[in-house]
């Protein structure tokens, strides 16, 4: 080996060594950028919320908004991240729009979900706090209003994400608008039973508890003619909260007080003719 190319080795060692050295400080910098980078956003996000909940801004726009800025800060950063390991600018918008493109083709219904998220708080369907029932048969109270879902916690406890697009283009009912509710009970009574009579006492049963509404008055009235009863409806207005312990106070009530006046409920019967 001849005096050049051990020059010419060294001189790509040497080459190869600063390379790795600028390499391994660009690599350290990323770190800690990235650390730095995400502690921030984290930060970042926490103070908006503290602005948004002194200013007393909404709660279903908090959740949208932080989650969107949560997560614009954190693209920042990586950006941020690969720059500075020495990836071009113009590299990365290119691999953005590349896969924007292809993100976009392949998750069109995400992108759905988040116009609808838009759509709902634009219009307001439903705060958080209400309580809605939706096409799927999910009912619960809204906990959160996110960029592409809505968290809904169930009366037994569960928690469900739904899609914001198929709630912005699905029937939704808000069960909180609209204080009081009307309340339909069925009961029935044996043939021979005098109404009046058993119209009055249920009158009273419900007059006798407060959080029946007075105007309009509850009323009873014969809704069917059975097999075996005389089905009464019994209709009264409540507030939302109390539909469920009312409903059911009322039920044992009048179970209780019917009997007490001869006034029975019936049972399923038969006649049955024997042709000799």
């Amino acid at each position: 080996m001849n005096v050049i190319e051990v020059t010419s080795l060294e001189s790509v060692l040497s080459s190869l060594g600063q390379t790795a050295v600028r390499f391994g400080f660009k690599l350290v910098a990323a770190i800690a950028i990235f650390i730095a980078g995400m502690w921030l956003a984290n930060r970042i996000t926490l103070s908006i919320r503290a602005i948004m909940e002194r200013r007393r801004l909404e709660a279903s726009l908090q959740s949208f908004l932080l989650s969107f800025i949560s997560i614009m800060l954190k693209v920042f950063v990586i950006i941020v991240v690969l720059t500075t390991v020495g990836v071009q600018m113009t590299s990365i918008i290119a691999v953005l729009g590349a896969a924007s493109l292809a993100v976009g083709m392949a998750l069109s219904g995400t992108m759905q979900n988040f116009a609808g998220g838009i759509i709902l708080l634009l219009f307001k369907p439903f705060r958080v706090g209400d309580t809605i029932e939706v096409a799927t048969g999910d009912i619960g109270v809204v906990k959160k209003i996110m960029i592409f879902t809505t968290e809904v916690r169930t009366f037994d406890n569960q928690v469900v994400f739904l899609p914001n697009g198929a709630l912005a283009n699905g029937v939704i009912t808000n069960l909180s608008q609209g204080a009081w509710r009307r309340v339909d009970i069925k009961i029935g009574v044996e043939y021979g039973t005098k109404i009046d009579a058993a119209r009055r006492e249920i009158i009273s049963i419900l007059n006798a508890d407060k959080r029946i509404k007075a105007d309009p008055a509850p009323s009873v009235f014969v809704s069917s003619l059975d097999d075996s009863a005389v089905t009464l409806t019994v209709r009264f207005w409540t507030k939302y909260e109390d539909v469920a312990p009312a409903t059911a106070d009322m039920l044992e009530r009048i179970y209780d007080a019917l009997p007490k006046k001869k006034i029975n409920f019936p049972f399923p019967q038969m006649d049955v003719h024997v042709v000799k």
